[in-house]
């Protein structure tokens, strides 16, 4: 590991993947009680499971459309929830390719308008704003700014967020002048421990240009790029004396956007997850992209924001010490041992704090 290493982010893609569509609040090129389906008509008059577990002809109609601030929050109705693990609907995300590749990598696989022709098929698991679910709303963001702005969303993202943040070596593949900076990606068995090559760096997942560039886990940085995003957030939007967010938007983003119900059903969620996880996920509430601390649980803070990453990162800002903390490993959570490392960095970071 070097100072210019390349990391899978993994869901640490979250919180920066978020920003390209705040550029489009700023500007009123969408509204947040936008109806999505002027963009993405696939989407438009859903069914609904009548309970998670249904099977997926059991539906009734959706009592209103999904909106932008639906999967902005994460409350679409759609997502991959840890607490119906055995529903039908869980198992059709794999069955029709919306989720997973033939090799077992978990992102995304075909294009964006493939992708959402097969999740078009599929009903909604809970009515739009009932319930907070995990990752599959960041995907859905990515193609939503896409069909808004008319561009592909990483060109979009590279315009308006890395390149005025500096971010040059942030992407969603690593290009081959860079490789030798890209390290593997290791998952350990979850019995034996034994380290196993999950993706190489030549010839692995990100060593192309993917088909689908994925919001919910798919953008390769370094930590000096994630810091330089992270302090522009801490800045209130601006970088270097120019504006890249306005201030309000950062606002939105950092602070808690869910209400009661939803706040219930995260905090069901992270209980699901922390035997795999060892606590992540219990920092309860969510903004747009990353989850912002409402439960004081460990050491840090209440308002922290940030997110981490089943490849073993984890990026948070606390706007009160106005401390950020990039950790970048590449060990997956195929034990507990890689989210115990998390938690330790971030105890050892608050723990040495004086004043």
């Amino acid at each position: 590991m070097r100072r210019d290493t390349i990391f899978r982010m993994a869901s640490t893609t979250k919180p920066v993947a978020a920003s390209a569509a705040m550029v489009l609040l700023d500007e009123c090129r969408m509204r947040l009680d936008d109806p999505i389906d002027q963009w993405i008509p696939e989407l438009a008059d859903r069914r609904v499971l009548k309970r998670p577990d249904a099977p997926l002809d059991e539906t009734v109609p959706a009592f209103r459309p999904i909106s932008v601030r639906d999967v902005m929050t994460s409350t679409l109705g759609l997502g991959l929830d840890m607490t119906a693990r055995t529903a039908p609907m869980m198992s059709a995300f794999f069955e029709r390719g919306v989720y997973g590749q033939a090799d077992g990598w978990m992102l995304p696989e075909p294009g964006p308008d493939e992708w959402l022709r097969r999740l078009g098929t599929l009903p909604l698991m809970y009515q739009p704003g009932e319930r907070w679910l995990y990752n599959l709303g960041d995907d859905l963001l990515g193609v939503l700014v896409a069909r808004v702005t008319g561009r592909p969303y990483e060109d979009f993202l590279r315009e308006r967020i890395l390149d005025p943040l500096g971010m040059d070596d942030t992407g969603f593949h690593v290009p081959h002048d860079k490789i030798d900076r890209f390290p593997p990606l290791y998952a350990p068995h979850p019995e034996t421990g034994e380290f196993l090559v999950e993706d190489p760096a030549e010839g692995g997942h990100h060593a192309k240009p993917p088909a689908f560039p994925s919001c919910g886990g798919g953008l390769d940085s370094t930590v000096d790029d994630y810091h330089a995003y992270f302090q522009m957030l801490l800045n209130g939007g601006k970088h270097a004396g120019e504006r890249v967010l306005s201030a309000p938007a950062v606002e939105l983003m950092t602070t808690n956007r869910l209400t009661p119900g939803q706040q219930a059903a995260r905090d069901a969620w992270a209980e699901q997850v922390g035997h795999l996880a060892y606590g992540i996920g219990g920092q309860g509430g969510w903004g747009f992209g990353m989850t912002v601390r409402v439960h004081r649980t460990d050491y840090a803070p209440l308002g922290q924001f940030g997110w981490d990453g089943g490849a073993g990162t984890s990026v948070y800002a606390d706007p009160g010490s106005g401390l950020i903390g990039v950790l970048c490993t590449q060990v997956g959570m195929s034990t507990p041992d890689s989210a115990r490392v998390i938690h330790d960095f971030w105890t050892a970071a608050y723990q040495a704090i004086e004043d």
